[in-house]
């Protein structure tokens, strides 16, 4: 997943789990049988249905954690688009929402697009570069599901688009993103280990793909909850040359904005980036003319987190890593902190939330 701390390296494809389908066929009259054949006796009447739901319809009860965590209006967790690639089941899906309500979060927010692509159908994408999607494997189904559990379970799904602006050489668009003169001179050397070209927000085709893509996105999913951008949405201020992209950053993101309120008025438009000082000063992200719903404030770096709460307080809550579960109860235990989200660092989000709750377990002595 596209963040302040992980390369943009795909990891290794879990296995794949394929559920056991029950035999289509039903009895039946024999074709061809004659009048003069014995009929055969009626089939004995069904049992009584047992008094328990079918598992599509199962609430998960949410873990007895602390209430001034529950209290929290976002309690999220971001999962890559590469959770849903080696066509991961509707089983999987569905199992996946309920498990992280069984430990303890209300909002999965999840990748949706990342390095110029997107892990739907996109009638936008192959009418402008002449792909539908990215090239991994995928159920077209996949985020009909899990908003539909989320729905079942009480919980959001907020949709990310992964790398904004950036691409890596390994995206199925950079030679044609290239060749199209999409790129801004340079390389952004951010995130060490990964080399990545920003595009050019001031090409007509860049902005129109990003808008048209935006609000393709929020009509065909019209019951996702929010959509988010994050610093991968910005110019860092070590590129070469000296040009100042801030004004043409923020026409971008305020056309995609109104693009995304025209096609969707439901839809929360939400950022996760630096604190706005940073962001506009290092990146070109002046974010707090984006007009945005909510605003998120990353705080990865643990050794500025004092100084960071300030920022987080005065918005709509904060990003951290499962390497920073030691803050958790100082969060939770301020009411000024409204939301919390959760990266995995460590690439795993299952094991990220099992931890999670067995933090929770043992700082108030539960067995």
């Amino acid at each position: 997943m596209a963040n302040s701390l992980l390369e943009e390296e795909a990891p290794a494809e879990p296995p794949v789990f394929v559920p056991l389908e029950l035999p289509s066929g039903v009895p039946g009259i024999e074709i061809g049988a004659t009048a003069s054949e014995e009929a055969a006796p009626p089939p004995p009447p069904p049992p009584p249905e047992p008094d328990v739901k079918p598992e599509s319809e199962v609430v998960v009860a949410e873990p007895t954690l602390p209430a001034a965590w529950e209290a929290k209006e976002i309690r999220g967790i971001y999962l890559s688009r590469y959770q849903v690639t080696n066509n991961a089941s509707e089983k999987v899906i569905r199992d996946r929402v309920r498990y992280y309500k069984s430990q303890g979060f209300n909002t999965i927010i999840h990748g949706v697009w990342g390095n110029g692509c997107t892990m739907y159908r996109s009638e936008v994408m192959q009418a402008t570069l002449g792909y539908n999607s990215c090239p991994n494997l995928f159920q077209d189904q996949w985020l009909d599901w899990m908003l539909d559990e989320a729905d079942k379970q009480g919980m959001q799904i907020h949709a990310y688009f992964e790398k904004g602006i950036k691409l890596d050489k390994n995206s199925p668009i950079f030679e044609l993103a290239q060749t199209k003169g999409w790129f801004v001179p340079g390389i952004d050397k951010t995130y060490p280990g990964v080399d990545h070209y920003i595009l050019d927000v001031e090409n007509p085709e860049v902005a129109k793909y990003f808008k048209e893509i935006s609000a393709e996105f929020v009509s065909r999913y019209p019951t996702v909850d929010a959509v988010q951008w994050d610093d991968y949405v910005g110019y860092h201020d070590e590129l070469p040359g000296s040009e100042d992209r801030t004004p043409q950053l923020t026409k971008f993101m305020l056309d995609i904005r109104a693009a995304v309120s025209k096609a969707n008025p439901a839809v929360s438009f939400d950022v996760c980036h630096h604190n706005p000082y940073w962001g506009k000063r290092y990146f070109d992200a002046d974010w707090a003319n984006w007009q945005v719903d909510r605003a998120f404030i990353q705080v990865y770096n643990d050794n500025n987190f004092d100084v960071e709460m300030d920022y987080v307080q005065q918005h709509n809550g904060i990003a951290i890593s499962d390497a920073q579960f030691a803050r958790l109860e100082t969060l939770a235990n301020n009411p000024n902190v409204k939301s919390v989200l959760l990266f995995p660092a460590s690439g795993n989000p299952e094991d990220t939330a099992a931890r999670f709750k067995a933090f929770w377990a043992n700082a108030s002595g539960v067995e």
